[in-house]
């Protein structure tokens, strides 16, 4: 009997404490139900997350989780919006204005597959999206003008090129981007199926190495004139 009053106290102690501490601070809270929430949908789909899962991992109630986004399905499009919030910040570390085209371009064919590499998260919601004709991420109002202002950058960077006879004129930048993140994406998200079929472990750090080498030599010599 002690013990089980030992470990009521315990949950109602510090689990109740953090609980209060969230209440307390709005963004941290937030911040907190997206981190699990990205979890648990990335784990399990739209359609397998649980909220009860999402608002355990957070250390929240479902109460207060619905406070914050209402239901399931907008909290699954904000987590959405914020992992192309995520990928679209990062890139702006890469400072693509103030480099060289070439060398821009090979930055920002390393900085996307590194960032797939090291997002698996990412990966899992664009799969589950996609399996769902992207019927969520229309709904987005933020997203367009997020990855518009991203093409723009990058058909600025291409137009240095071109005008430096570096690139052929004729290169569109949604396609360039696209096939940076196609050479990623395939290999990632087809890591177990292609390691099985064809015998070699494509996440040994050796071949992931070759892989990003391979990436930026078809991007570079796809647009070189």
């Amino acid at each position: 009997m002690e013990k089980m009053r030992d470990g009521a106290k315990g949950r109602n102690g510090s689990g109740g404490r953090a609980e209060r501490t969230l209440q307390r601070d709005p963004e941290r809270t937030r911040a907190s139900i997206l981190a699990a929430a990205t979890r648990e949908f990335a784990e399990n789909g739209i359609g397998g997350a649980r909220v009860d899962a999402i608002a355990e991992r957070a250390g929240i109630n479902k109460r207060m989780l619905y406070h914050y986004f209402g239901d399931k399905e907008q909290l699954y499009l904000a987590v959405l919006e914020e992992a192309y919030v995520g990928i679209r910040t990062a890139e702006k570390s890469l400072n693509l204005s103030d480099l060289e085209p070439e060398q821009g371009i090979a930055e920002l064919a390393m900085f996307t597959w590194g960032y797939f590499l090291e997002h698996p998260e990412f990966l899992s919601l664009l799969g589950t999206e996609n399996l769902h004709r992207a019927r969520w991420l229309r709904q987005s109002t933020r997203l367009k003008e997020l990855h518009s202002s991203f093409i723009d950058k990058l058909s600025d960077l291409l137009q240095r090129g071109k005008a430096g006879g570096l690139f052929r004129p004729d290169v569109d930048p949604l396609n360039l981007y696209l096939t940076i993140a196609a050479l990623g994406y395939f290999y990632l998200s087809n890591q177990y199926t292609l390691s099985t079929i064809f015998g070699r472990d494509l996440m040994d750090k050796s071949n992931l190495d070759v892989w990003q080498r391979h990436i930026v030599h078809v991007t570079l010599a796809s647009i070189r004139r």
